[in-house]
Order: structure tokens, then sequence, then C-alpha cells
């Protein structure tokens, strides 16, 4: 008994500190198991407010009906559209806005382009901005409506029309592609599924940054319900279906895309619970059948005669007998199953099932900070391997050896550009040259900015170390701030489908910030703050014993610019590049 009383005062004082001060929302708040989910919440926490966000007006009205009923204290709140889609099209169907090219380039710039412009009109962020949820829940099936956008289809039928152009050359060897191939060829590449997955999870961790969000639970799917590739019990496809196998991968990316955003600094806490199952059930009734929200036609059966080939359209002719209609058990957005089919697929061994009650009892536990042992997230950060002491012990030989070999060599080991981010070779070989001119930190700090630009410059202009810098696809920045120093080729600006693009003063500091060494004044003072504050936290660090080390920690009074360049990614607010768990 004491350990049941001490559980339900844990559990009362959890209750008390989220009742009547968070918001929640739902995505997928109308389906199977998000609306679970909103009841299992109003009983268990009862928030300031509950938003459920769904696909259609309909399943919303009838949700909030049904939970202001249900639970008259708690409000309610509701929005539907596509959360993948931007404001002006969240209404619309996937299938409408493919019809239309002008929308479908809107689809690809949203996904490929400028991530910024794509924050701007994003639906997902527009609700986010709006509500402000501390904890946002999402039982959206993200891994179907991606992978099922059936890129397989699409490819088959654009490589079949090229092939058979390819027969039909212009005497130039030019292939001309007519505009219902051009049409084909942009929907496939609007409907590529990581692309896709990656954008959204961008977009919804930055509106999660800027609300200030404090959870993200996700109620992800192993796309097969918990079976191998033997038996997927998805749409009557074979076994492996390619489409199928789409979906567990996107599931999986998914997983690991949230298992990178848990450890992103100023990121919300995140969750995943995986059910491993069907998910069931709703209701048990007789009903007409629908597929894809279209009657089932009943038809009389034809007999044909077998001829050489099989024709898969749709015929004319059969006869219709009125709606296919029969009993069943609705388990939601997985489907409406037969008593024969879902006596099968939950038989022992096979996918078996779980009720969305008990998904909905993981969730608030989760958030109640309780350790259910099912967060996937948390499995396989308990399961990765980290940074290991032997690894430390090897690293001071390794960069003793190399050191060596810089000398024997005499070329400097800095920086290739084949290491990101951008910054990194900039920054390095900008450390560098600050090394080579000044050796410490006090010297930088000590000294005029315009000196340094001075010296530096002078410097660079009577190195072949410029060569190299430029070769590897870095510009220099001259102090002038009008001339660089370049090789062929650019890594920043990235190429984005332009050769050429316009310069302003915004775009320069932009390109210079990000990928270029820069010797304007403006940066050097950059660096001498920089260096104040890494020689400043070297004061302390005998009096503090290991309290003393941490992420604004440099321990050399020398620029050891691999260290230095450490220093920047853990320190600066604009890179936020730290880990978050490290040992």
């Amino acid at each position: 008994m004491p350990n049941n009383s001490n559980q339900e005062k844990k559990i009362h004082r959890i209750r008390s500190a989220t009742q009547q001060s968070d918001v929640i929302m739902i995505l997928g708040g109308a389906g199977l198991v998000g609306l679970q989910i909103c009841r299992q919440i109003a009983r268990d926490l009862s928030p300031k407010l509950i938003v459920i966000v769904a696909l259609y007006q309909k399943e919303i009205r009838e949700a909030l009906k049904a939970l202001r009923k249900e639970f008259p204290r708690v409000t309610f709140d509701g929005a539907w559209g596509d959360i993948f889609l931007r404001r002006q099209l969240h209404e619309k169907t996937r299938t409408e806005i493919l019809k239309n090219p002008a929308r479908v380039e809107e689809l690809f710039d949203d996904t490929f382009e400028d991530k910024k412009k794509a924050f701007k009109v994003s639906w997902l962020v527009n609700l986010v901005s709006k509500f402000k949820p501390h904890i946002i829940i999402d039982a959206i099936n993200t891994a179907t409506a991606i992978s099922y956008q059936d890129v397989y289809v699409s490819s088959i039928e654009i490589e079949r029309a090229l092939r058979a152009k390819t027969g039909k050359k212009k005497k130039n060897n030019e292939i001309t592609i007519d505009q219902s191939l051009q049409a084909k060829i942009a929907v496939l590449l609007s409907n590529q599924s990581i692309p896709q997955l990656i954008r959204h999870v961008q977009l919804l961790n930055d509106a999660m940054v800027k609300v200030g969000t404090r959870m993200y639970l996700k109620i992800g799917t192993t796309g097969t319900g918990g079976m191998g590739l033997n038996i997927p019990y998805t749409h009557s496809e074979d076994k492996p279906s390619a489409k199928l196998m789409s979906k567990t991968a996107v599931a999986f990316a998914h997983t690991g895309l949230l298992f990178l955003m848990a450890r992103t600094p100023g990121s919300p806490i995140v969750k995943e619970i995986k059910p491993a199952a069907l998910i069931g059930y709703r209701k048990i009734e007789f009903r007409p059948i629908r597929f894809h929200d279209k009657s089932v036609e009943l038809y009389h059966a034809k007999k044909v005669k077998i001829q050489d080939r099989l024709n898969l359209h749709p015929d004319v002719g059969y006869p219709r007998l009125g709606e296919l209609a029969m009993v069943g058990v609705d388990t939601g957005e997985n489907g409406f199953f037969t008593r024969g089919e879902f006596e099968t697929i939950t038989t022992m061994y096979q996918m078996e099932f779980v009720t969305p009650e008990e998904i909905a009892q993981m969730v608030v536990l989760e958030i109640m900070g309780m350790n259910t042992g099912r967060d996937v997230i948390a499995a396989i950060d308990a399961a990765v391997m980290d940074p290991s002491y032997r690894a430390g012990i090897l690293r001071a030989p390794v960069l003793e050896e190399m050191r060596r070999l810089e000398v024997k060599n005499n070329t400097p080991s800095v920086a290739l550009g084949q290491l990101g981010p951008p910054e990194l070779s900039k920054l390095l070989y900008e450390a560098y040259l600050l090394k080579t001119k000044y050796h410490t930190l006090e010297n930088v700090v000590r000294a005029d900015a315009a000196e340094l630009c001075k010296g530096i410059e002078t410097y660079i202009l009577h190195n072949s170390l410029r060569h190299t810098i430029v070769s590897i696809g870095l510009a220099i920045l001259l102090s002038d701030g009008q001339t660089i120093l370049r090789g062929p080729h650019l890594n920043i600006p990235e190429y984005r489908g332009d050769y050429e693009l316009a310069v302003s003063k915004l775009s320069l500091d932009k390109w210079a910030r990000k990928g270029w060494v820069d010797l304007r004044v403006e940066n050097m003072k950059l660096w001498q703050d920089r260096f104040r504050k890494m020689r400043n936290s070297r004061q302390n660090f005998y009096k503090l014993g290991s309290a003393a080390l941490g992420r604004n920690s440099y321990l050399s009074d020398t620029i050891e610019i691999g260290e230095v360049v450490g220093w920047i990614f853990n320190n600066d607010p604009e890179i936020a590049g730290f880990r978050i768990k490290s040992l």
C-alpha cells in the first residue's frame, strides 16, 4: 500500500504541474489513436487548451463535438488541412494539386528550394506559430502519407516514355520532351520521399524552437505492423512490396531524424512510441464499402475467354448490382476489415493487435516523465556507441604524428573543404593565419584590429598558401571588402541552378560568414572577442576543479587551430554546433 500511495502522490504532483498551464497540440487528433490520446490527456492532465489537427473539416467538427460533450471543463480547438502543404493549398488534395503544373512547381520549391521561404508559407508552421503549443503529439501516419505517393509507377512510366523517344531522335541527336512527359517528371520529382521528409522535420523543428515547444512525441510505425519481409498485411501488395518497403524505410528514416532532433541544442524533448502491431479498433458495423473515398460497386460476374493478352484496364459491359456492403471492424486509418481478415491478421504469431487506449496511456505516462520503456528515441540513445576513453588516448599521438609530417613536408595541414559545414574550412584557415602571424591568444587580443588585417593580408599575398585555399573552393575576401582571391570554383555560394548571382552588401556578408576567408576589420574584431573569451575561461580552471571543464573551456594560451574552431562551434549561438550528450 505505501508504494501505491507514493505513486498516486507522484501522479497528482505531475498532474497539478501541467493542469491549466499547457497548450497541447495533437496532429492527427481526429484519428483512431489521436482521438483516444485527446481523451486520455483531457482526463489525466486537464491542460489549458487541447488543439486537434486533422485532414478534413468534417472529422474535426465531429471530434470537437464529442470531446466537448465528454469533457466540458477542458477547452478544445481545432484546425484542418494537409500539414505537408503550404497555407493556400492546405485544403486541397494532393491529387488536385498534381494536376496543376503551377502548383506542382510550388510543391517542388517547398521541398527543394530555400528553407526560409518554405517556412514562411508552411501550413504546419502557421499552426504551430498560432497556437504556440507546449507539447505536440504527432499521431499522423507520416510514413504512409509520404511514401505512398508511388514513385515506382511514375518512374517506370517516365523511363518507358524516354526509352521510346530515344528511338525517335532528331538528326542532331536531341530528345524532345513534350508537355505531358514534362509534367510527369515534375510530379515524380515532387513525390520523392526523403527530401519531403527532411524538409518536414526541418520546418517542424524550426517552428517548435521559435515558439518554445517543450516536448514533441511521435506515434510512429514500423511499416509492417511488426511483421518482417514475409507477409506484409497492406492493401493486397506482393511480398515484399517495394511500396511497403518504402513506407518502412521512411518510417525509420523519420526515427533517425528525430534522433538527431533530440540531440540538437534548443530543440524540444523528443520521444517516439512505435506500435509494432495492428492498431484497433473503433467499432464493429455493417456498412457500404468505400475505397479512396469512393463507393465500391458490386458487379455481376462476366465470363471471359482467356486470350493471348490480359487487359488490366477497367472494362465496360459489367452489370452493376449496387454498392458492396459487408460486416467488418473499423480500425480507423488502417482500414475496414471483414471478420475473416481480422481473424487472420490477429491470429497469434501474425500481426496481432494493440489498442489505441494502451498507446494513449503510454503517451500520457511519457508526458508525465515516467519511464515506460517504450520510447524508441531513448532506446536508440542507450544503444548507440558513444565516444570512448581509448579513442581519447589515441587522439594525442595521432595529432603529434601529423604535426611531425607537416614539418617534414613543409606543408601545413589545415583543411580540404571536404568536411562540413562550410564554416569549418573558413574558420580553420583564419585561425591558422592568426596563429602563424601572432602565435598566442593574448597577442591577437592586444593588437589593433586594422593592424591584424594588414599583417595577415600582407602575409597571404606573398605566401603560396593562398593557392591552396582557393584551390579547395574558398574565396579570400581582402580587407577592402571589394576584392577577392579565388580559384575556378567556389563552395560558397552553393550552386542552385544559376551560375551568376547578384552581389549586394547583404549577400557578400552572408557568403563571407559562411565560407570565405574574411580579412576585413569587422571579422578581426570578432576573432579578438572570441580569443578574449577563451583566455578568460582559463583563469578559474585550477580553482574550480572538474567543474571548470565545460563547453566554454579553452585550455591553451597558444592558438591551436582545431581546438579553437571546436570552441567556436561549441559556443557560437548562431552555429550552436555542440554535442549535447558527451560523457
